[in-house]
């Protein structure tokens, strides 16, 4: 009842969805040791715009976040929001259930990813050049 109370209660402080930035990441509480217990490690959703953490999802003790973050999702409004989530917890069936849900997503791009990274950074490249300054400007 108080669980059901509470989401409600977020949700109207978030407003709506539409134009939101929600950052979802994973974290385990540093000093969060209990006489050699395992630490909890915890996904989080964080909208920025209200300076709320309108949902949190623990992680399995014999998982990670990949498995975490979709139920987390799931829990939440997501319609019209823009959703970045660390490089980790992008797999395709996380995304497609973002667009399921009506939100968009800022994908995380790292270095180590071998197919991805050099065909974007590419992209990006095209069209800019740098000054003899160092400032990289577009070019039409």
């Amino acid at each position: 009842m108080f669980r059901a109370a509470f989401a409600t209660w977020v949700e109207a402080l978030a407003g709506a969805a539409a134009n939101r930035h929600i950052a979802i990441d994973g974290k385990t509480p540093r000093g969060a040791r209990d006489k050699g217990a395992r630490p909890l490690p915890l996904v989080s959703a964080f909208a920025g715009e209200n300076w709320l953490v309108p949902g949190q999802r623990a992680v399995d003790e014999k998982s990670n976040e990949i498995t975490a973050i979709p139920e987390l999702i799931r829990l939440l409004d997501v319609k019209g929001a823009v959703i970045t989530i660390d490089a980790m917890g992008w797999r395709k069936d996380i995304a497609a259930q973002i667009k399921d849900q009506g939100a968009d997503y800022v994908r995380a791009l790292k270095g180590n990813q071998p197919t991805p990274h050099p065909a974007v950074d590419e992209l990006f490249r095209e069209g800019w050049k740098t000054t003899s300054r160092g400032r990289s400007i577009r070019v039409a």
